[in-house]
């Protein structure tokens, strides 16, 4: 009717109406190809809900023995970091023992030599040498347990950037089975 008014005869609008319905025809069944009804959305719902129940489970079987793997190598670590510290303080203990040793003979010597009575300006330098003894054997006593207590230092370094590898390691694989989760 508008069409007829334009200037177009009845002819020709029904033609051009007709068309038109046809072209709106065909995009409302290519728009209802494209739907899904409730129950095909309700079935796919359910199988992905399957899936992901399915991913769980196989996440926290995963999780538990990646866990049990990494409490097992720190367990492995902290008895080898027992053992090394058991020998470093068997040799301190080895090493203090010897230089008392040293130490108590050096003083034995110098009581026998005093003992024996040597002139005054012998003991005096034998005193000296002593004392230069003793001052060395101090200063090489210290040096070495400044040396042991830094392959102490060391080692405990070594173990806390191993522990704190381990510890992101876990919170990165936390946060990635939190996101896969998510």
């Amino acid at each position: 009717c508008i069409l007829f008014c334009l200037g177009f005869t009845t002819q020709q609008s029904e033609v051009i109406v007709s068309a038109l319905v046809k072209i709106m025809n065909t995009n409302l069944d290519m728009i209802y190809k494209d739907m899904v009804t409730k129950v095909q959305q309700e079935i796919a719902l359910q199988q992905v809900m399957s899936h992901i129940g399915g991913v769980k489970k196989d996440m926290i079987i995963l999780e538990k023995s990646e866990f049990s793997a990494l409490r097992s190598e720190n367990e492995k670590i902290k008895l080898e970091l027992q053992q090394i510290k058991k020998q470093v303080l068997d040799e301190i203990t080895k090493v203090r023992a010897d230089n008392k040793l040293n130490l108590n003979l050096e003083k034995s010597r110098v009581k026998e030599l005093v003992s024996f009575g040597y002139f005054l300006l012998e003991t005096s330098k034998q005193h000296a040498q002593q004392d230069r003894a003793l001052t060395q054997t101090d200063r090489k006593i210290d040096t070495e347990v400044a040396d042991l207590k830094t392959m102490l230092e060391s080692h405990k370094l070594d173990n806390i950037k191993y522990l704190a590898g381990s510890v992101f390691t876990c919170l990165t694989v936390a946060l990635g089975f939190y996101r896969l989760w998510i």
